[in-house]
């Protein structure tokens, strides 16, 4: 059985599940590539006392790796952009293979990568990029390869989704943010979990191999959560509603929606029941229809499955001398579309409305004018006497769908009215029919 030789750079959370599986199970492995995956070098800034390297060559500079002759696979675990994408380029050049669990690196290079691979001849392979463990990247270029996905829409940042399921208990945001940082779920600096942009980095790597496009993430929306209240959630569950912080990619003629942002789902979907730090994806393909893939969406051996999956297939193709492989987007460069990323104000959506008003006659007649002047229909409206305080009353309105646009200046008049006060709260409603 021949053998294929990987070379790891990151001994971090990952990188360290990946050593552990990758010795644990290296028969079962090798009974699956079809040849033994051998550890040869491993690379990290620091070494971890409690993994036992049995031996194998260890360094402090990942570069080690990449210049070593007997490296196969390079197994990039660092993170971060600008080390990272001088690492993996060195070894595409090098005409090493490269496997990443790297989402922020695809997302931002992955155009300029993937050229420079598909013009060595080498493989990228990035599924435990998007989701940790769930094989949702597999799926979309393989499984559904007969379909055309309209749509994708998925909880992908596990640390945002236990905050927003923690809170239903009416728990404050910045009480669970805290509580979640002690879990180790969230970074000090949290900014990239809570306002979107760990969710943007693989939202954008998800549409560009569901429709067939380049990687577009500077043309990405984010929004993220900071701003959800405990009484948002128990009114949105008081109209049938959970509220969850989602990314969505939707193919239109015109071009591709591309958002992360809090959305309303009914209570009764699948996705609504999704909690804690876990991840689902729902794609939505003209043949199959509507499928989900759920599961654990970070963690050590969790996401180092996904690596190792990446790892078995490059082996495959090292083993057997083969040039066939899957398209790194999914579709080859020939078939790629130019489809542009909509702007925000052209997306459509139905709307969760919180308007803080003075308790006056004719206020809700002034709010529903101002509406219906835009072109906005509404479906539900929720206004209690016992939450009347200091003269003022918390409106709730839910929309039927209509454009951003005609709700960003339906908005700016509500609160130009002199019984209005304050910013009106939006949370965009998705309901995935």
């Amino acid at each position: 059985m021949k053998d294929v030789n990987v070379g790891i750079c990151g001994l971090g959370t990952v990188g360290g599940g990946t050593f552990n599986v990758l010795t644990r199970n290296a028969k079962l492995i090798a009974g699956r590539a079809g040849c033994n995956i051998r550890i040869v070098r491993v690379a990290s800034r620091r070494q971890r006392d409690d993994i036992d390297l049995g031996g194998i060559p260890f360094t402090s500079d990942v570069f080690d790796v990449v210049n070593d002759d007997s490296v196969d696979v390079v197994i990039e675990l660092i993170g971060g952009y600008d080390a990272a994408r001088e690492l993996v380029m060195s070894a595409i050049r090098k005409g090493k293979h490269v496997v990443t669990a790297n989402k922020a690196l695809i997302a931002v290079h992955g155009n300029e990568i993937f050229e420079a691979a598909e013009k060595a001849g080498v493989i990228v392979a990035y599924e435990a990029g998007v989701a940790g463990g769930i094989p949702v990247i597999k799926s979309v270029r393989e499984g559904m390869a007969a379909n055309r996905i309209d749509w994708i829409a998925g909880i992908i940042n596990g640390t945002g989704n236990y905050i927003l399921t923690e809170m239903r208990a009416g728990r404050e945001f910045s009480e669970v943010l805290k509580e979640a940082q002690d879990l180790g779920y969230a970074e000090a600096d949290p900014t990239f979990d809570v306002e979107g942009v760990d969710a943007a980095h693989k939202l954008t790597i998800l549409a560009a191999a569901g429709f067939g496009v380049p990687l577009q993430f500077e043309r990405a929306y984010t929004e993220g959560i900071s701003r959800i209240t405990p009484y948002d959630i128990a009114h949105a569950e008081l109209l049938g509603y959970r509220i969850k912080h989602l990314g969505i990619a939707r193919r239109r003629d015109e071009g591709i929606e591309l958002r992360v942002h809090p959305t309303l789902v009914p209570r009764s979907h699948l996705i609504a029941q999704v909690d804690g730090v876990l991840n689902a994806v729902l794609v939505d393909g003209d043949a199959v229809g509507q499928t989900m893939y759920y599961g654990p969406g970070a963690g050590d051996e969790a996401t180092a499955s996904a690596v190792i999956a990446d790892i078995v297939d490059v082996a495959r193709s090292v083993a057997a001398n083969s040039s066939q492989r899957v398209p790194y987007l999914g579709f080859y460069p020939s078939a790629m579309e130019n489809l542009p990323v909509l702007d925000m104000e052209d997306i459509q959506s139905a709307y969760y409305l919180r308007i803080q008003a003075l308790d006056r006659p004719g206020v809700l007649a002034k709010i529903s004018s101002v509406l219906s002047e835009h072109g906005i229909n509404i479906e539900s409206i929720m206004q209690k006497e016992s939450e009347l305080k200091d003269g003022r009353i918390p409106v709730i309105i839910l929309t039927h769908t209509v454009q951003e646009r005609q709700m960003n200046r339906a908005i700016e008049e509500l609160e130009a009215l002199a019984d209005i006060e304050g910013q009106v709260t939006r949370i965009r409603a998705e309901n995935f029919n």
